[in-house]
């Protein structure tokens, strides 16, 4: 697969996650369940392993990655919108667990989603959090890197 199909694919699989990360926040339904109703549904041209491996990883490690949300929030996340919380759950994993997706590509992309499936300036928010998420994370490998010369 050359590397436009491949970032094409993996960006439809991100919009179907923001979808059934809104499932989890609404229902409250696990990872398993989740997975197997849009499996069955079909994920069409979508990186089909990253949205397995995602949808699992996210739903698991959500109240850390909440955690890590919670500081960089001016309101509680519950009294955020769904849709702005699985995004930005969506998003904070990225950051946090995957190394291999640059810090652009995760907002880039993370602004996307918010304009195309939360209210009209979910964007913007979206866009605050997770750059300054990012900008923690990129502090912290700095710090360990000095750590480990040091």
């Amino acid at each position: 697969m050359d590397k436009g199909r491949e970032r094409h694919a993996r960006s439809l699989a991100r919009s179907r996650l923001v979808q059934a990360l809104y499932q989890f926040a609404v229902t409250g339904q696990g990872a398993a369940e989740i997975e197997q109703q849009f499996i069955d549904n079909g994920l069409g041209e979508s990186d089909v392993a990253y949205f397995r491996e995602t949808i699992h990883a996210v739903i698991a490690q959500a109240n850390e990655l909440d955690g890590r949300l919670a500081m960089l929030l001016d309101r509680p996340l519950a009294q955020l919108d769904p849709v702005e919380r699985s995004v930005l759950r969506l998003g904070a994993y990225e950051l946090v667990a995957r190394y291999d997706v640059p810090c652009g590509v995760v907002i880039d992309e993370a602004i996307e989603l918010a304009r195309r499936f939360g209210a009209e300036q979910s964007h913007r928010y979206v866009h605050g959090v997770l750059d300054r998420l990012a900008g923690q994370i990129e502090r912290r490998a700095v710090e360990r890197a000095a750590r480990g010369r040091a």
